[in-house]
């Protein structure tokens, strides 16, 4: 019999990657559906979806197109940008990535598929690459604590001024900003600062604070360090006029300038930030970019963001651990010191390595090659006699043109040169790492000046204050001096990201973090430099392509929530909330109701979202949620009714946090309505609703995106993300615009929200292609199978461990909760055991303890195939068989294998006549079960039976100041310490493993700071 013959057309078509995406095939979905009850994907959805919510549509969305067309697309928008030298400065410039560092980092999914190192035991490389940033960002500022990146300079400003409302002994009085500063951070602080009643004064602070000023009483001085202009000022007597004013100081600082000038610790400030884009990370259209602060040590514990510090475990072992986690959001909620969930770690790590991969003479190289170009840029002028307005400068320029400024620029422009134009009258021209001669040359021809590199060079002075050098030694620890060669440095990354955990590991089955494939395709076009190399303040002309690109997907992203306009501008989730919170706020100011100041927000919601309130300049009031996980109506009611004149917003997740459907939401949404608030449906687990329901057409008035979540931006080990805000259209007038943009946002915008205009442009390119290879079809079955997913999860879970919650139909949304609490009462075998045992197998351990303490929230997602969730399955149903032997009393407690944490490895030495190493002294617990189908997976897991010892108990150590003091009260006790700097806290729980199975030599001291020890040892 002749086979049937398949029509070319069918053969063109090629598999549809909604099948590479998806990882169970329609053999396995079936399988899963069987053992859920349902017999195909729509009757599933059908009966865990409520009736009120379901979209009647399909998703009016372009038909999904393969990978070869996606970037065939992507190469044509890409093509209609046009990439001019970019010597706009303002913050963002030309910069050359290592290729070693693009290669090993930032296109390596060991690197850009983590997730937040919260469980140390397996992110002890990225860990390391944290604190090599946060001690180059530390030695640079001369400041002795600094965090682990936050979003951009201008957040970054705008934190350093609430801390400094925070923390300074002036309770009142304004925030006053030097008016050389750029203008997008002035922007920013402002947009921060008028919710909660912070007056900002822009002032010249050149000759000192003016006196009229200094008697209204100043609570925090911001000073830029070259300027905005170019101008290196002395700002000294500036700081010290501010401390006798009793005023916190921050200085905006560049980094690479900073390799040459005096530190802005040196000179008194108490606060520095800025961003490290410079340092390796395209410019990307105006993101993403690591931002900084560093500051004082008496001011560590109100850092925003991470702190990566250095821990020791009672064998003297060296590891890392985020320390002072307290005073985040996800704890402390309204009372946090910040809103900042996810920050930049793919960028800091980018960053940091190139600092590493330079040194301190490759950086400083590279500073002055940069002064140079500028020096000699600004004698050729003035040769031809142009007024270059400062004498002293690093790479920046300022030159007055009267009445000629807009020719100039608009010269250079045709020679293939961007430069800024500041008004009428001046030009501003920055040099950079990226600056060639042919360049000079155009600049100086759209003058219409003559000049001769070579020559200029002969004679040309240094344009740097004397008074102002740098004569201390920079980045003096031995990690940034040993890896110069490309085979050294290649294998450190190599050696970093095999002490890691990340998707091309295994699956991270994290409940609320949407841990989902992170495509190639989808991932490729991040690095074309059309996308990369164009500056955020380019003409619109020249971005074309980019343009079209973000109004694309803000409409799609809007069809796909049922909005009516979104502003992609919010760099992250956080910033996507205070974004939304501040529209809803404006909406009741421009109707008059000045007074809908409460946000109803229920005990169970992320951190963030109280956070986000009080900086939107709200009053949080806590909803209470009900036993079976949704909130608590009688509780809402009372709310509503007691604040009725005074409701602003209620902030709901959609699906809760307790990973079921609401079946009330609408109501929810409609009694709120009835009392005038607004209603924010938190879009953190849209992967659960994506072509089943739209929160714009069952209530919401506004959501934020993760599009680091359901849209397939990776997590890069703790950002970058994107947190776009989508509204309906009473509330669109008041999204996020940008003073040097008009077309960022609308002219009536609450102001900017990040830095650049359109945010963390550089990789919207992932979101736009994920929906382009899905269509509105395979978009919907992914979140289809996701339910699937989870709900298979529960169902062969549930025998073993009780399930926490689930909706009438006995279903979870797209992540589960398995209750640990019933089961650590009886045997004593906490959630921390059964999280570390779980990487003693292999996984990633699923979200601990929220929403609810004492439980596992799981969430596999779509991308995971069946053999992958079946191994996870059976290794939870083994560690349940091993809690068995606990409780029976087969195995002792304190001696079973899931008992206290990390599995510090037992010293090891040489074997006879081998390269190989062995342990001291063997394990002398028993053995355990290897789970089925599950084995070692790498350097980051010791598979399934682990060959360490247990460590004695926990002990807690509190108000030690220093490190000699923190080793004298932990000696002879076997206690797991952290320390992590002046009057830092000893951390109460786990000594952290670096899981490095190859590492022979004895790890030294920890560091009393976040940074690293001087010794390096252990790398």
């Amino acid at each position: 019999m002749t086979p049937r013959r398949t029509p070319l057309s069918q053969l063109e078509q090629g598999i549809p990657f909604e099948q590479r995406h998806i990882g169970p095939d329609a053999e396995a979905q079936a399988k899963m559906l069987a053992q859920v009850g349902y017999g195909s994907l729509d009757e599933l959805t059908a009966a865990a979806v409520p009736d009120v919510i379901k979209s009647a549509e399909a998703l009016n969305l372009p038909s999904a197109r393969t990978e070869a067309e996606v970037l065939a697309e992507l190469r044509s928008l890409a093509d209609r940008n046009e990439v001019l030298a970019p010597m706009i400065g303002l913050g963002y410039y030309g910069t050359f990535t290592p290729p070693v560092i693009l290669r090993n980092v930032m296109e390596n999914p060991a690197w850009y598929t983590a997730y937040t190192p919260y469980q140390p035991e397996i992110s002890q490389g990225r860990l390391e690459a944290l604190l090599n940033f946060q001690t180059m960002v530390a030695e640079l500022t001369g400041l002795p604590t600094s965090g682990a990146s936050l979003l951009d300079e201008g957040t970054a400003a705008a934190e350093a001024m609430a801390l400094a409302r925070r923390v300074g002994k002036v309770k009142k009085g304004v925030f006053l900003v030097d008016a050389d500063t750029l203008p997008q951070t002035v922007a920013v602080i402002e947009t921060r600062a008028e919710p909660t009643g912070v007056e900002v004064v822009v002032a010249d602070l050149s000759e000192g604070i003016p006196a009229e000023i200094a008697e209204r009483g100043v609570f925090g001085v911001l000073l830029q360090y070259p300027g905005a202009s170019g101008a290196v000022r002395a700002i000294e007597p500036v700081i010290e006029q501010a401390h006798e004013l009793g005023a916190i100081v921050t200085v905006a600082a560049d980094l690479l300038a900073l390799t040459l000038l005096t530190s802005p610790g040196a000179l008194g400030a108490d606060i520095a930030v800025g961003t490290t884009q410079r340092f390796g990370v395209p410019m990307g259209f105006g993101g993403p970019h690591a931002g900084f602060m560093a500051v004082r040590e008496k001011f560590a514990r109100s850092l925003p963001g991470r702190l990566v510090g250095v821990s020791v475990d009672a064998d003297g072992n060296k590891a890392y651990r985020l320390a002072l986690q307290t005073r985040e959001q996800h704890i402390r909620r309204e009372k946090a010191t910040s809103n900042i969930c996810t920050a930049q770690v793919l960028l800091a790590v980018m960053a940091g390595m190139y600092a590493v991969y330079h040194g301190p003479e490759g950086l400083r190289t590279i500073a002055r090659r940069t002064h140079r170009y500028a020096a000699i840029l600004a004698d050729g002028l003035r040769s031809a006699g142009a007024d270059v307005v400062h004498g002293a400068f690093f790479d920046t320029l300022t030159v007055r043109a009267p009445g000629k400024a807009a020719g100039i620029v608009a010269d250079a422009r045709e020679r293939g040169v961007n430069l800024r134009l500041v008004d009428a009258d001046h030009v501003s021209i920055a040099c950079d790492e990226t600056t060639t001669r042919s360049q000079i040359s155009a600049v100086w021809a759209a003058f219409g000046a003559e000049g001769d590199v070579e020559a200029l060079d002969a004679t040309v002075a240094d344009a740097l204050p004397e008074a102002l050098l740098r004569s201390d030694d920079i980045l003096t620890h031995p990690v940034f001096h040993q890896h110069r060669s490309e085979t050294a440095m290649l294998r450190y990354l190599r050696k970093l990201a095999d002490r890691d955990y990340a998707l091309d590991r295994g699956m991270i089955p994290l409940g609320s973090c949407t841990m989902k494939l992170n495509a190639t395709a989808e991932m490729e076009s991040i690095t074309w430099p059309e996308f990369g190399a164009l500056h955020p303040f380019a003409p619109a002309e020249q971005a074309q392509g980019f343009l079209t690109l973000i109004r694309e997907l803000e409409e799609r992203l809007a069809e796909v929530t049922g909005y009516d306009a979104v502003s992609i501008q919010p760099n992250a989730g956080s910033q996507g909330e205070f974004a939304g919170l501040l529209a809803v706020r404006a909406y009741h100011r421009a109707n008059g109701d000045d007074q809908r100041t409460v946000c109803l927000i229920p005990s169970s919601a992320h951190g963030t979202n109280a956070a986000s309130a009080v900086m939107a300049g709200m009053k949080v009031v806590v909803v209470k949620t009900a036993d079976d996980g949704e909130v608590d109506i009688a509780d809402l009611r009372a709310k509503i009714e007691l604040h009725r004149d005074e409701l602003a917003v209620l902030m709901i997740t959609y699906p809760s946090t307790h990973g079921v459907f609401e079946e009330h939401v609408a109501d929810i949404c409609g009694e709120v309505h009835d009392a005038g608030g607004q209603v924010y449906v938190d879009g953190a687990n849209l992967n659960a609703l994506v072509g089943l329901a739209k929160p714009g057409k069952f209530g919401g008035d506004v959501s934020h995106l993760n599009l680091h979540k359901t849209f397939c931006i990776p997590h890069g080990g703790g950002g970058p993300g994107v947190g776009p805000v989508g509204v309906r259209a009473h509330l669109a007038p008041y999204l996020p615009n940008h003073p040097l943009q008009p077309g960022a946002g609308p002219e009536t915008g609450v102001g900017p929200i990040s830095a650049a205009p359109w945010g963390s442009a550089g990789i919207l390119p992932i979101s736009w292609a994920y929906v382009r290879l899905m269509g509105g079809e395979g978009l919907k079955r992914a979140t289809q199978v996701a339910v699937l997913a989870a709900n298979y999860i529960a169902k062969r879970l549930e025998p073993h461990f009780p399930i926490l919650y689930n909706g009438p139909a006995g279903l979870v949304a797209h992540e589960c909760i398995v209750d640990l609490r019933p089961i650590s009462k009886a045997t004593g075998v906490s959630i921390d055991d059964v999280a570390k045992r779980l990487i003693d197998y292999g996984f990633h351990s699923p979200t601990m303890s929220f929403p609810v303490a004492g439980t596992l929230m799981i969430e596999p997602t779509e991308s995971e195939d069946l053999a992958e969730l079946d191994r996870f399955c059976d290794t939870m149903i083994a560690i349940r068989a091993e809690i068995e032997k606990v409780a029976s009393g087969e195995w002792e407690r304190g001696r079973q294998p899931a008992d206290p944490t990390p599995r510090t490895p037992p010293p090891r030495s040489a074997v006879t006549g081998s390269t190989a190493t062995a342990a001291r002294r063997p394990s002398s617990r028993p053995a355990s079960p290897p789970p089925t189908s599950t084995g070692r997976r790498c350097a980051a897991s010791t598979g399934p039976s682990a060959t360490g010892t247990w460590s004695a108990p926990a002990r807690r150590w509190t108000s030690t100041t220093t490190e000699s003091a923190c080793r004298e009260a932990c000696a002879g006790s076997g206690a797991r310490r952290t320390c992590v700097g002046a009057g830092a806290e000893i951390s109460p729980g786990r000594p952290l493993f670096p899981y490095d199975f190859f590492r022979t030599a004895a790890l030294r001291r920890p560091s009393p700071r976040g940074r690293l020890p001087a010794a390096g040892a252990g790398r």
